[in-house]
């Protein structure tokens, strides 16, 4: 088994089949899942449908039809390759006419129907090729990232106290201002919480709303509010989740479990 098979069996790429025909993605997906460097399959029949899941849970490959109703296969690519971690694409595809523009788009391989297993085998190696690029890539860059602002400035009564990073649950915006929520009361900061989002950011804190940012290791699990939304459970209270922001937050806890450091408070 090469190196890159052997990421992909350690840590499993998760997959987004996405086609039409009903038989063409059965097939695909019983593929897909006889595959040892494949940890998840999930399906999808039209684009639509595919962008709904996408914003639900993280993928690291997207197996897609070009031919389909509405939104095309080659159009759904533009969309994704925009995502701040798009996923890698591979096309599956009765035209060999479209090649050009797949690859254009940024495509690791192109699979003509009907697709034989050492065929996707060959795809699938470039699938965890790529993904496992990606996750050095993102490695390297968290590591070499300086600790920015380890610690805040508090003036209370006359007096300055330093609140740590580390004792902080979740930030919240006031104004010009943010209340450091921790264990041992909220205190609040003179700054705004896009400037505060700069230097945490990359040090285990991650911005969940327009109001709030909340450390990673901090999150107890992932719940819904009355209203369909989401909330991010901490033992100081409760941190909701935009819409836009919840796909990035369950990858980064992903990611952050799987490195073990989650539940460390």
């Amino acid at each position: 088994m090469n190196a890159e098979s052997q990421v992909g069996a350690a840590n499993g790429v998760r997959v987004l089949a996405v086609d039409d025909v009903r038989a063409a993605l059965d097939e695909l997906c019983r593929l897909l899942r006889a595959s040892p460097d494949v940890a998840r399959v999930r399906a999808a029949q039209d684009a639509v449908s595919a962008l709904k899941v996408i914003q639900a849970e993280p993928f690291d490959a997207v197996f897609l039809d070009i031919s389909m109703p509405g939104l095309n296969g080659l159009e759904l690519a533009s969309l994704l390759a925009k995502l701040s971690d798009p996923p890698v694409i591979v096309f599956v595809t009765a035209y060999d006419g479209h090649a050009v523009s797949a690859y254009g788009i940024g495509a690791v391989d192109y699979l003509l129907k009907p697709v034989r297993a050492e065929r996707l085998a060959d795809a699938l190696t470039r699938v965890v090729r790529a993904t496992a690029a990606r996750r050095a890539t993102a490695a390297e860059q968290e590591v070499a990232r300086p600790d920015a602002m380890p610690a805040l400035p508090v003036e209370t009564d006359g007096r300055t106290r330093y609140v740590r990073r580390a004792e902080v649950e979740f930030a919240e915006a006031h104004g010009d201002y943010v209340r450091l929520h921790t264990a041992t009361g909220v205190h609040l900061v003179r700054m705004p919480i896009s400037r505060l989002q700069e230097y945490w950011e990359g040090s285990g804190f991650a911005r969940v709303h327009r109001g709030f940012l909340v450390a990673l290791d901090a999150v107890r699990e992932l719940r819904s509010d009355s209203v369909g939304g989401m909330l991010a459970h901490t033992d100081l209270g409760d941190v909701p989740v935009s819409r836009r922001h919840a796909r990035e937050l369950r990858e980064r806890l992903l990611r952050a479990a799987q490195r073990g450091e989650l539940g460390k408070r």
